[in-house]
């Protein structure tokens, strides 16, 4: 019997397990860190080669150990590897991978019969087999859960689609013309990326692109957790942080904006074998499509705990599970980012010793 299982080693997962271990719960013996990824790096580890350090978004410092000095031209993936990796071992933190995770669900009581009282462990089930547990932090954030939205004529679209998730390479488009569709951040590096490299590009979004020059300070990012918030209080799916951002205007989307590249042709009416049909008429010929329309919190192993509610979304306060008192939940909501991950993976540590009666001193 586990007192704690945190499912996922990305920074929230890594923040919470260092609070775990800095509070005095034993490595293996009292938590253990469950990560689907063959390699440290959490969602970064999956980034396109050519993002690199410095055009990614801020690398967040860990708890306790900062990110040492690395070249900027260095792609992001491999930095954040390497850091996650040392800051693994320098901390004992007991990580298992690769471990998938099935399913979490109530322990069955002796008759058989599913139990779902708020003392009853939890059994996580993986294809390394059944942990047992009295609580579970989830951190699985949103990488594996990519978003495709439908359109009248996807289907019929004779060219290659494919989401942020599956993006390799510029080079790949070389000498094609490339449709664009989403307003995030992704979308707007992929299209500097394209234009730099020749390639002719489209923008679609589904309302006019929202650049801001507000400062991003602690008073801007606590403004944007409490709107985000507000929504999984409620139990409605959380918005992208960036939807509630905006994008920044930096000097490098200014000139974007000039060249004509970062100009959103407008909403998708429809796709055609050959391209797509924008909502005020215009076409645009396309041999790919990029489908840089975000994520949604990965969740699917969660659905024996039944937490959704009729709005689709997990009414939560803040990390806390307002149906499930033995699930704690980081990179859902305002922590799915770099953002707010550390201040999530400590207090749900700190959540989850208070339920189990450990004097909190973190």
């Amino acid at each position: 019997m586990l007192d704690v299982v945190v499912i996922g080693a990305g920074q929230a997962g890594l923040s919470a397990a260092y609070y775990l271990a800095r509070q005095g719960l034993s490595p293996e013996t009292d938590f253990v860190v469950l990560d689907a990824n063959p390699a440290p790096g959490g969602a970064w580890l999956h980034r396109w080669p050519s993002l690199t350090l410095g055009a990614a978004h801020a690398v967040h410092d860990l708890p306790g150990m900062k990110l040492p000095p690395a070249d900027p031209a260095e792609p992001a993936s491999q930095v954040v590897g390497r850091y996650y990796g040392n800051y693994e071992k320098t901390f004992s933190l007991p990580i298992r991978r690769p471990v998938k995770v099935h399913a979490v669900r109530s322990l069955p009581m002796d008759d058989g019969a599913p139990s779902d009282t708020a003392t009853a462990p939890l059994v996580v089930e993986t294809d390394a087999g059944v942990f047992t547990t009295r609580l579970v932090i989830n951190a699985t954030g949103t990488w594996d859960k990519p978003h495709w939205p439908h359109y009248p004529g996807v289907e019929t679209f004779a060219g290659r689609q494919l989401h942020t998730h599956d993006f390799s390479s510029v080079a790949e488009f070389a000498g094609q013309k490339v449709l664009v569709v989403g307003g995030g951040t992704s979308a707007v590096q992929f299209l500097l990326q394209l234009a730099d490299a020749g390639v002719d590009t489209a923008w679609s979004t589904r309302r006019a692109p929202e650049f801001t020059t507000r400062e991003f300070n602690p008073d801007w990012g606590r403004d944007v957790e409490a709107r985000v918030n507000a929504r999984t209080a409620a139990g409605l799916p959380p918005l992208s942080v960036v939807g509630v951002t905006g994008l920044p205007m930096t000097e490098q989307y200014q000139n974007g904006i000039s060249a004509g590249t970062l100009v959103s042709r407008g909403p998708l009416q429809r796709l055609t074998p050959d391209g797509a049909v924008f909502e005020d008429g215009t076409t645009f010929a396309a041999d790919a499509i990029l489908w840089a329309t975000g994520f949604r919190a990965a969740m699917d192993h969660l659905a024996p705990l039944k937490l959704r509610e009729p709005g689709g979304g997990i009414v939560m306060d803040g990390v806390k599970v307002s149906r499930e008192p033995r699930l704690l939940m980081v990179g859902y909501g305002a922590s799915a980012s770099t953002l707010g991950a550390n201040r999530a993976g400590r207090a749900a540590a700190v959540a989850a010793l208070d339920r189990l009666n450990v004097p909190v001193g973190v």
